[in-house]
């Protein structure tokens, strides 16, 4: 494939710049190009289904970017030239686009979506009924872009403007209903102060649509509206901003709960009444908390990069199974559903990164639905004189945890980066006191007793990066390990160690 069209692959995404003006990153998702995407998506589809193309049915949907009518328009023109009936849904979340191919029966959907990243990138995620793409077949919608291999031009074609948000809306209404009973069904969460920030994405629908008609005082809420240079702060439940101002967001209405959203709303987060992240390990843990209460002894499957602790607490508190797994969240919800079709029991995939993705919702990562499902167990808590951290209270942090990232010089990064963890392992092999874990499946884990902690180092999926993280329960605990990491490192030329030796000074 000829590299302009292998820029666009993202892990199972297709991403690019969308916004001309940003020094260094021309604009490259022009009208054109996003235009041979959609008709090859279509391609893709009528292969996959048997359909003509002429017989196929996608919805289309936005998030709050400045480039998604510009590119709204070149998607849905592309597909109605060629004959497809194009559902053109409007402003919505990533997981209603594949619920949407559920409801409505389509082919096929795509949402214009670059999750989190800033304002003037963009780009395409791909959903069947069967769930999202994976890598292999964004390789070959683009393949076809490549080879000018595209469906011919006809007529027929037609478009159809539908709110389907609202009908996604009432769906989650539904489940908090039925999931609370309380004595006034229509109205379960009267009495209750929950907070939302949306950070200008897609997800505002959740306070208005969602929250408030069910009686939930919303007053508080912050950046609902959609604006897609994101003004207040990134989208992004990781970022450090963003869950400062849910967190202050909370304190400053005294809410009973804080919920926050990435733009494209696949992923969230939460805060408690004291103001306190529900956020990374501890969202891992309440998540499953709430999973295996009906799947007693079942599997979690996480990201490699959790902590310690947070498989004690899988294990030892809630008698499940903590299954780490690569990072990535197809590669989660992959594991999880492969893992199911063994026959064993998994009702959870999910990363810390706040993709969160239950068996009973077709594991679909969905950010609402995962906030849905614990306002249900906060308001059968509440019930009860009880609160949700009483849930996670055994759940042991560590004291300090980092991460750092290494740039490979070498051509061919991929060889060079498996080589290093070879040797890795070989040096740790021969250390008296490097505990390697043997439930790791990505890169290498090592333990240390006397440092109370742990490192993973990993090589990145698509870049020429390694990643090293780093989690103690002393206070000095990252550094010394670091410190005795950097004795095999050293030796590797073709890392840039910056970060590292800037870390232990």
């Amino acid at each position: 494939m000829d590299k302009f069209w292998k820029q666009f692959r993202s892990g199972t995404d297709i991403r690019g710049v969308a916004v001309d003006g940003v020094a260094g990153e021309p604009l490259n998702l022009t009208d054109e190009t996003v235009a041979k995407m959609a008709a090859a998506f279509l391609l893709w589809l009528s292969q996959r289904t048997g359909k003509a193309v002429t017989e196929l049915k996608v919805a289309v949907g936005h998030d709050s970017r400045i480039s998604a009518e510009r590119i709204r328009k070149a998607v849905v023109a592309s597909m109605v030239s060629r004959g497809a009936q194009v559902l053109n849904c409007g402003l919505s979340s990533t997981p209603s686009m594949f619920m949407i191919t559920l409801d409505k029966e389509c082919d096929g959907s795509i949402q214009l979506t670059a999750s989190h990243h800033p304002y003037h990138r963009n780009g395409l995620k791909f959903f069947t009924p069967s769930g999202g793409l994976d890598g292999c077949d964004i390789e070959a919608i683009l393949g076809f872009c490549d080879a000018d291999t595209l469906p011919v031009v006809c007529e027929g074609g037609k478009v159809e403007n539908i709110d389907y948000m609202k009908e996604y809306a009432a769906h989650l209404r539904k489940i908090i209903c039925d999931g609370i009973q309380a004595e006034d069904y229509d109205k379960p969460l009267k009495g209750l102060h929950i907070v939302v920030d949306a950070g200008n994405g897609a997800g505002g629908f959740y306070a208005y649509d969602v929250l408030q008609p069910l009686g939930a005082d919303i007053s508080g809420s912050v950046f609902l509206e959609p604006d897609g240079m994101f003004p207040n702060h990134i989208p992004n439940p990781e970022d450090k901003d963003a869950m400062a101002s849910i967190c202050g967001a909370v304190l400053q209405s005294h809410a009973d709960l804080g919920v926050i959203f990435d733009t494209d709303v696949d992923r969230g987060g939460a805060v408690d009444s004291f103001g306190a992240e529900i956020n990374r390990n501890r969202l891992v843990a309440l998540a499953s908390v709430i999973a295996l209460e009906d799947c007693p002894g079942g599997t979690v499957v996480t990201d490699s990069t959790t902590s310690a602790g947070l498989k004690t607490f899988i294990e030892g508190t809630l008698g499940g199974v903590h299954y780490r797994y690569r990072r990535g969240y197809r590669n989660v919800i992959n594991r999880a559903i492969e893992l199911n079709e063994q026959g064993i029991d998994c009702p959870l995939a999910i990363e810390t990164s706040g993709h969160a993705a239950l068996r009973e919702n077709y594991f679909l990562d969905d950010g609402a639905y995962l906030c849905t499902k614990i306002i249900i167990k906060m308001a059968q808590l509440r019930a009860e004189g009880k609160t949700l951290a009483e849930l996670t209270a055994a759940l042991e942090e560590p004291r300090e945890e980092s991460e750092l990232r290494f740039k490979i010089k070498a051509e061919d990064f991929r060889e060079y980066g498996e080589k290093v963890l070879v040797d890795l392992q070989t040096y740790a092999e021969a250390q008296e006191d490097w505990l390697i874990a043997d439930d790791n499946r990505e890169g290498l884990r090592v333990s240390f007793d006397r440092e109370q902690g742990w490192f993973l180092l990993r090589l990145s999926v698509h870049d020429p990066i390694m990643p090293l993280n780093l989690e103690s329960m002393k206070e000095g605990g990252c550094r010394e390990i670091a410190v005795r990491l950097y004795g095999f490192l050293k030796g590797c030329d073709q890392l840039d160690l910056t970060a590292m030796e800037r870390y232990i000074g």
